[in-house]
C-alpha cells in the first residue's frame, strides 16, 4: 500500500483513511481477528485535506493524488510523492492487524515500510499492531523485534508479534495462559471403575491405578476430549455424562496455569485394548477397592475427587451438563455447562 508522503505532515491527521470495507460483507474469525470472509472488498475513497486543497484518492489499497506533492522530506518516498505502507486492516480498538500475506520477502524493502507504517499510524492514533509473520518468511521477526516488536504467541506456521503504539503500558491481550487437562471417570452397572497404570510418570505415583487423563487438543471440546483420551488408553468407548469437578492450579508446564476436568463418562463397550506406548495395564476395579489405595486416601486432592464421583453415583450430588448455545455476540455455536438446574 502506498499513500502521499505530505499524509505524514498534514494536520488533523483524522482525515487520514487507509482502507474502505464493504459492510455487507459478512465478518468471520480468523486466527483471532475478524476479517471480511470473501476478502477484502475496497471501493475507491476520496479524502480532501482543507490544508491544501489536496484530494487523496484510494483505489485497491494504493492512494493518488490529484496533484504533484511537492512537500517530500523523507528518504522514504519516493520521486511522485508515495511511500510504501504495509497491507493493513483496523480492528475495533483502534488497532492495526498487518496482513500476513502481503508481507514483502526482501528484507530491506519490509524495514522501510514497517518504519512508514508505523509513523503513519502513530499520527493516525492507533493503538495495538499485530503482525503475523509466516514461516515462509521468518527472516522478517529479527526486523520487526529491532523496531520493537515483542513476541506474542507462535504457532507451527507462524509467528505473531506485536507493538503498542501509544505511551504507557500495553493494554493488548496477552497469550495463551492455561492448558487444559481432563480426566475420565467411566464406571459400569457392577460398580468397577476403569483404571490404568501409565508406562511414564512421576516417581511418586509409579505403580498407581489412576483414571485415564490426558490433555485436550486445539479446538476439541472438554468432554470429547475425556472421551477421545479414555478410548486411546484402553480402547473403550463411552459416552458423556456430566463434568463432575475441575481443578485450577498455576505455574504448571512452562509456567502457564492449568485447568483439570473430570468427566463422568458412560462405558459402550468393555472389552479393554491397551496403548501399549503410554499405558502399563488397564483393568475395571472395584471403586471401593481403587479409593483403598493409600496415594488415593493421603492425596487431599484426588480423595475430594473421589468423594464426589461416590457422592454421584448415590445421586446425591449433580454435575455440569452441557448445552448447545448460539451467543448472539459473535453467531458461534458453543457448549455451556451448567448444573443443578433440572426444570429448564
Amino acid at each position: 500500500m502506498r499513500v502521499a508522503s505530505s499524509l505524514f505532515s498534514q494536520s488533523p491527521v483524522s482525515y487520514c483513511l487507509p482502507l474502505s470495507q464493504e459492510t455487507k460483507n459478512p465478518w468471520k474469525l480468523e486466527s483471532g481477528f475478524c476479517r471480511p470472509a470473501g476478502g477484502y472488498s475496497l471501493k475507491p475513497m476520496c479524502l480532501k485535506f482543507p490544508a491544501s486543497n489536496m484530494k487523496i484518492f484510494l483505489r485497491n489499497g494504493h492512494a493518488y493524488a490529484d496533484k504533484l506533492v511537492v512537500n517530500v522530506a523523507t528518504p522514504k518516498t519516493s520521486l511522485n510523492g508515495m511511500v510504501d505502507i504495509l497491507e493493513y486492516y483496523e480492528d475495533i480498538y483502534d488497532g492495526v492487524i498487518i496482513d500476513p500475506e502481503s508481507l514483502p520477502s526482501n528484507t530491506t524493502a519490509f524495514s522501510a515500510a514497517l518504519r512508514s507504517s508505523l509513523s503513519y499510524w502513530k499520527l493516525k492514533g492507533k493503538k495495538g499492531v499485530w503482525l503475523k509473520i509466516l514461516l515462509d518468511k521468518v527472516d522478517l521477526v529479527p526486523i520487526a523485534i529491532k523496531e520493537g516488536f515483542v513476541y506474542h504467541h507462535t504457532e507451527p506456521h507462524y509467528v505473531m508479534l506485536t507493538y503498542w503504539i501509544p505511551e504507557g503500558p500495553c493494554m493488548l491481550p496477552a497469550g495463551a495462559s492455561h492448558q487444559i487437562g481432563v480426566g475420565g471417570f467411566v464406571i459400569n452397572d457392577n460398580g468397577e471403575v476403569l483404571v490404568v497404570k501409565e508406562r511414564k510418570c512421576l516417581l511418586s505415583c509409579s505403580g498407581i491405578w489412576k483414571l485415564p487423563t490426558g490433555l485436550i487438543d486445539k479446538s476439541e471440546e472438554i468432554f470429547s476430549g475425556a472421551i477421545r483420551e479414555v478410548k486411546e488408553e484402553t480402547g473403550i468407548d463411552t459416552t458423556f455424562s456430566e463434568v463432575l469437578a475441575f481443578r485450577h492450579a498455576h505455574h504448571v508446564t512452562f509456567e502457564k496455569s492449568d485447568l483439570f476436568f473430570v468427566c463422568m463418562l458412560r462405558p459402550l463397550s468393555f472389552d479393554i485394548t491397551i496403548d501399549e506406548a503410554e499405558i502399563q495395564a488397564a483393568k475395571w476395579m472395584p471403586l471401593h477397592e481403587f479409593m483403598e489405595q493409600p496415594f488415593h486416601k493421603e492425596d487431599q486432592m484426588m480423595k475430594r475427587v473421589l468423594d464426589v464421583c461416590v457422592a454421584r453415583c448415590e445421586n446425591c450430588y449433580g454435575g455440569f451438563s452441557t448445552q448447545l448455545v448460539i451467543s448472539k455476540f459473535d453467531e458461534r455455536v458453543s457448549h455451556l455447562y451448567y448444573g443443578g438446574l433440572n426444570n429448564i
